[in-house]
């Protein structure tokens, strides 16, 4: 299974507005990404709701990844992981705004 792990940077962690954000920018992707905390299971990160009550709170180290199965001729896993890479990208960038 394709993984990143990021850091999330954004003040009020992952609710509103910057998960709003994160979860646009996991949507356009069109994949099926999950986010996980460590202690808990993951989320589906195309879920506004999901992540939001989450607690994806500001510093928390999260793991992105996408199941295998959904991996095929068209999605190669280099794709997968650098979709990955860029969704990190994403939530370390936040607390920058």
């Amino acid at each position: 299974m394709p993984t990143h792990k990021a850091v999330v940077t954004a003040p009020i962690g992952l609710h509103a507005r910057p998960a709003a954000l994160f979860v646009r920018a996991v949507t356009d992707t069109g994949l099926p990404v999950t986010i996980t905390k460590s202690g808990t299971g993951g989320v589906d990160a195309r879920s506004l709701l999901q992540v939001m009550t989450a607690d994806f709170h500001h510093g928390c180290e999260v793991e992105l990844g996408i199941e295998d199965s959904a991996l095929s001729t068209t999605l190669s896993e280099a794709r997968a992981e650098e979709a990955l890479r860029a969704l990190g990208e994403l939530l370390e960038s936040q607390g920058a705004e």
